[in-house]
């Protein structure tokens, strides 16, 4: 088995001590030029790299990041945080930092946790996931001057203008929009969609992209898009009965964008038992199911999401907590755009129940 290089071999190679590959390592700025560059240069042709648990004894950095393992789902999108996670893991490796996973129940049990890694000094920062409406766990990290960052907008706040806290998110508004633009320019003229019924910046953003294009492109007033749009629970069988009570309308539409593609998975199917199999459908996620099956879907770019979180919290490089401020030039906030991956429309010949192993197990890989 192949040895890995040490701070002996990096020495050696450069012609010092190994005390200065210490100081180059660890105090650069006592280290003269010239010398820096032979202990760099050694080190780039032995591919070393300091030992981190060394590091983390010397320096009293924990280098590790806090995430919340959420609850497991069922819906065909609660893989999107799964990704979410091996891209953040993959990209903090690459700076030397670690990824500790922990449990909780709601979110005051995950502030005990807070309070328990913090004391600990288990962790140097938290990234949140599933952000909400005046979320108490945002609120107590910045009262006790804990750095985190959000993948979610902080909804009860101005976000844009100044942000309350370092976040991440994909910018709803525009995927939907490219979703509903894909169906209109395929020849739809009457879009219906499925959304979420909650309050979230989430769901509010999506809808609005939908009325949005399809008031731009097709004319639509208000009182038309509410008659063209359902909010239900994120799920198959709620996809299912929301493009059945759609497809069902005197004046049914012709498309239909979807929040989710476990909705528009549902609504593929409720197609196809109505006779309506070749519908255009648009979901949101590109889930697996979503290539599989072969109906378009808005992409998350999550390893830029990933990346930007990281970035928010140690900067460009490196594995130490950058403190910084809200400025037009340097915002307290990356707001990403999606992508439509656009697919040949698919078609169901069949309804699988909800409990059927096409619509219950969504999570397998």
């Amino acid at each position: 088995m192949q040895q890995l290089p040490t701070v002996e071999d990096v020495a050696r190679v450069a012609g010092v001590s190994r005390q200065t590959v210490s100081n180059a390592l660890n105090s650069p700025h006592i280290v003269k030029p010239e010398t820096m560059t032979r202990v760099k240069a050694a080190i780039a042709e032995l591919g070393y790299r300091p030992h981190a648990s060394a590091r983390r004894l010397r320096t009293r950095k924990s280098s590790t990041i806090g995430v919340r393992l959420d609850p497991m789902t069922n819906g065909i999108s609660g893989s999107l945080l799964d990704r979410f996670l091996h891209a953040l893991t993959e990209q903090a490796a690459e700076r030397d930092l670690r990824i500790m996973l922990f449990t909780a129940q709601g979110p005051e049990g995950e502030i005990e946790e807070f309070r328990r890694l913090r004391d600990g000094a288990d962790v140097d920062a938290f990234v949140l996931t599933s952000t909400m409406h005046e979320d108490p766990r945002t609120a107590w990290l910045r009262d006790h001057e804990f750095p985190f960052v959000t993948f979610g907008r902080p909804s009860a706040a101005d976000d844009l203008g100044d942000p309350i806290h370092p976040w991440v998110d994909v910018d709803g508004f525009s995927g939907a929009e490219q979703a509903t633009r894909h169906a209109i320019d395929g020849g739809a003229r009457r879009v219906g969609y499925i959304g979420f019924d909650d309050d979230t910046t989430t769901a509010r953003e999506r809808r609005a992209g939908w009325a949005a294009e399809s008031a731009a492109r097709l004319g639509l007033g208000s009182a038309e898009l509410d008659t063209l749009a359902r909010a239900v629970v994120d799920g198959v069988p709620q996809g299912i009965a929301a493009a059945s009570a759609l497809l069902d309308l005197p004046n049914a539409p012709d498309a239909l964008v979807c929040a989710s593609d476990s909705l528009a998975l549902g609504a593929l199917m409720a197609a196809a038992t109505l006779g309506r199999p070749g519908i255009p459908v648009v979901g949101y996620d590109n889930t697996p199911v979503a290539a599989a099956i072969g109906f378009s879907s808005v992409d998350q770019p999550l390893d830029l999401v990933a990346a930007s979180a990281l970035e928010l919290l140690f900067g460009d490089s490196g594995s130490s907590i950058v403190a910084r401020k809200h400025s037009a030039a340097d915002p307290l906030y990356r707001l990403l755009t999606p992508t439509l991956v656009a697919r040949t429309s698919t078609q169901l010949t069949h309804m699988e129940e909800p409990g059927s192993p096409v619509a219950g197990n969504h999570n397998e890989r």
